[in-house]
């Protein structure tokens, strides 16, 4: 039995970081029933380029694998009649939708305890449901320039610069499936369900953690750092080589000296310059001009025979590079699902391993793909009253499910 097996979950999301949670439940084995609006064409992930063609994308497959797609309007009365029939039959609702959306399609837990006492509504959102910025739309870049990771990534000097992957979003995404699986087990044991409130803005704030500790605290002032060094460990940073680079982080007292043994310099152990690691933070400057001549002088692959075991080190990749490391199949971190039109998927399978139970990976599904199967199935509509929905609007999508 897969962990999350007999957890039903409606989702309505779309884009990144709410699909990236609830793309996290669906492989531990809950039923996911995404509700999409046919009248927009589904989720916008579903027209992201490249690789994007008729309602379909890679981008879209990479998020919503395992999910059963309802394509339903919620804006009708039709449409919020058959959520309500969902919410009876399930154990949390998630949205994505901005911080004011919720209560406008009637998400909340006063809107829908009356059909069951247990749900849990779990949003998440750019600034929240509250305040003077909940009806403003967010995006994980946005989050990044407004909280100061771009001013603090990349070289000295240099223009804003985000992360090379959405950070904000997919570390949300993770915040959000974990607070639901605490509302869930919070409404287990009460009987009563909840709303829970998420944001990127604050998630994002709380990813800054011990910087902004530190700066509210002490007035310490975050800065771009030559290398992408750490603020405060030293060395730990990016070395050119003679032919690359390397990353070499001493964050421990054992690791330097161990450093200093493994490039014949002991005498750098031994200064008390550098003797802990206040002092190498106080004399930061010298010890990396020391040790960038060093790290100069041999190529990345000698350094690597050198040091591996000893200090903790990586030789900086491409994606590619980092791709085609015969360690992933060995751990069996790339998966394989069929698609009708794509072919064969690679995809990252779930970082979540229960050993002995494995997930079954699907493709997404196609754009109400599941309608009827939800509605008969999950909901014991029969034929006449799909139908009905069909004729009013409030239901799209093929006639019958294909088998899957």
């Amino acid at each position: 039995m897969r962990p999350l097996e007999g957890l039903r979950v409606i989702a309505v999301d779309q884009y990144g970081a709410g699909p990236f949670a609830t793309l996290h439940l669906a492989d531990l084995g809950a039923d996911v029933i995404k509700i999409e609006d046919p009248a927009a064409g589904g989720d916008m992930g579903r027209y992201v380029p490249p690789y994007a063609e008729e309602q379909d994308s890679l981008f879209f497959q990479a998020l919503n694998r395992g999910k059963r797609s309802l394509a339903l309007d919620l804006r009708s009365p039709e449409g919020a009649a058959v959520l309500g029939d969902l919410v009876e039959v399930s154990d949390a609702l998630f949205c994505n939708l901005r911080g004011d959306g919720p209560a406008r399609l009637g998400l909340t837990y006063e809107q829908l305890r009356h059909r069951n006492p247990r749900i849990v509504c779990c949003w998440l959102s750019g600034y929240g449901a509250s305040g003077s910025r909940a009806s403003e739309p967010a995006f994980d870049y946005l989050i990044q320039a407004e909280l100061g990771y771009m001013a603090i990534t990349g070289e000295p000097g240099g223009p804003p610069t985000r992360s090379g992957v959405s950070v904000v979003d997919w570390s949300a995404g993770y915040a959000a499936a974990f607070a639901l699986l605490a509302g869930v087990q919070q409404a287990q044991r009460s009987g009563r369900g909840s709303d829970i409130d998420l944001s990127l803005y604050e998630i994002g704030l709380g990813m800054l953690n011990y910087v902004a500790s530190w700066h509210l605290t002490r007035g310490y002032q975050p800065e771009r750092l030559p290398g992408s060094a750490h603020p405060s460990l030293v060395p730990s940073q990016v070395f050119a080589t003679a032919d690359g680079h390397i990353f070499v982080m001493c964050n421990k007292e054992s690791f330097y000296g161990a450093l200093c043994e493994a490039i014949a310099r002991p005498d750098l152990a031994a200064d008390p310059r550098f003797a802990n690691a206040a002092a190498r933070l106080e004399h930061r400057e010298t010890l990396v001009a020391l040790l960038a001549e060093v790290f100069a002088q041999r190529p990345t692959a000698d350094w690597m025979e050198a040091l591996l075991g000893i200090v903790p080190v990586a030789v900086p990749r491409g994606v590619p590079e980092a791709l085609a490391d015969e360690f992933l199949r060995e751990r069996g971190d790339i998966v394989e699902v069929e698609h009708e039109r794509f072919g064969p998927l690679q995809q990252i399978a779930t970082p979540f391993r229960f050993v002995g139970d494995e997930p079954d990976y699907r493709a997404a599904s196609a754009l109400g793909e599941d309608s009827e199967d939800v509605l008969s199935s999950v909901l014991g509509y029969d034929a006449e009253r799909i139908a009905a929905l069909r004729e009013a609007g409030a239901v799209a999508g093929p006639e019958r499910t294909p088998a899957r």
